[in-house]
């Protein structure tokens, strides 16, 4: 089964919208925030690998909205790792209400791995093992 990783995030005003709910691309940076969790709860640190000159690019993303979330509101971003591939990661999220359950949103991306020139390059080997590690 693949490894999730939960971080809970709270809504903040300036992520609402003028109706009151989050606004539709502030998903994609709980996305974000949610990988750079699920990798630092594997001992990997995303500025370390950027350090060394490597980038994760999102190449793909898709997010489907079940139901809004709002200013102040609590919310749980479950990250699964989906797939490791030489140059490539996968995620799913389920993002959901913290106190009552509720799912707001499921999303998913794909990742590239490029160099410090922006070229397509393999995942360092250790990096990669690691992810490979828990699918």
């Amino acid at each position: 089964m693949p490894h999730s990783h939960r971080t809970e995030v709270r809504v903040r005003y300036a992520e609402t919208d003028r109706m009151g709910v989050v606004y539709y691309a502030n998903y994609l940076v709980w996305c974000e925030v949610g990988r750079v969790e699920f990798m630092r709860a594997l001992g990997r640190s995303y500025a370390v690998l950027e350090a060394n000159g490597i980038g994760l690019a999102v190449s793909d993303a898709h997010v489907r909205y079940l139901a809004p979330a709002r200013f102040d509101d609590r919310v749980i971003i479950e990250t699964t790792l989906t797939g490791v591939r030489s140059r490539a990661i996968t995620f799913e999220y389920l993002i959901s209400h913290a106190e009552s359950g509720a799912r707001l949103a499921t999303a998913s991306t794909s990742l590239i791995s490029i160099d410090a020139n922006g070229r397509l390059t393999a995942i360092p080997g250790d990096f990669r093992d690691t992810l490979a590690a828990v699918l």
